[in-house]
């Protein structure tokens, strides 16, 4: 799996001192989509200032409408509520989820913390149907403990 060779690409990212917090979750969002094949949208979201609401970060895929996510709404606001990964093997068997595309299948977020607050997640949808395994939880949430040292 192409994990192990991509963590010291995330690592190098992170330390680029010549990049925008912005430019390195991009630079994040398009090594993870150019790499792995079955995640097929990756971006970010973040908590909105005070408000119990998570705003779109940068990301890469299709244009989405689902630019403020309430808390407890869909994956994503579930996640912000939670403070848990949540790996979806099939998207149409949640009651709670918000379609964005209808060639999504499964979807997984996991959350980034901060000196231990939930701050925001990183979303990847997936037009295969049940690809994430346990690698994929830990990978992400390697790149989302590097994320949170560039918050």
């Amino acid at each position: 799996m192409a994990f192990e060779t991509l963590k010291p690409q995330i690592e190098t990212i992170v330390s680029n001192t010549t990049s925008t917090r912005d430019e390195k979750l991009l630079q994040i969002c398009q090594l993870l989509d150019d790499n792995i094949s079955y995640y097929n949208w990756v971006g970010f979201y973040f908590k909105n200032g005070d408000k119990n609401e998570l705003k779109l970060g940068p990301y890469v895929g299709a244009p989405t409408d689902h630019t403020i996510i309430p808390f407890g709404k869909g994956i994503c606001g579930q996640v912000a509520v939670s403070n848990q990964n949540f790996v979806v093997p099939d998207v149409a068997a949640q009651d709670n989820y918000i379609a964005c595309s209808i060639t999504v299948k499964a979807e997984i977020v996991i959350p980034i913390f901060v000196n231990g607050e939930n701050i925001g997640q990183i979303d990847i949808d997936s037009n295969t149907p049940d690809p994430f395994t346990e690698a994929d939880e830990r990978f992400l949430e390697f790149v989302c403990s590097k994320v949170s040292e560039i918050l």
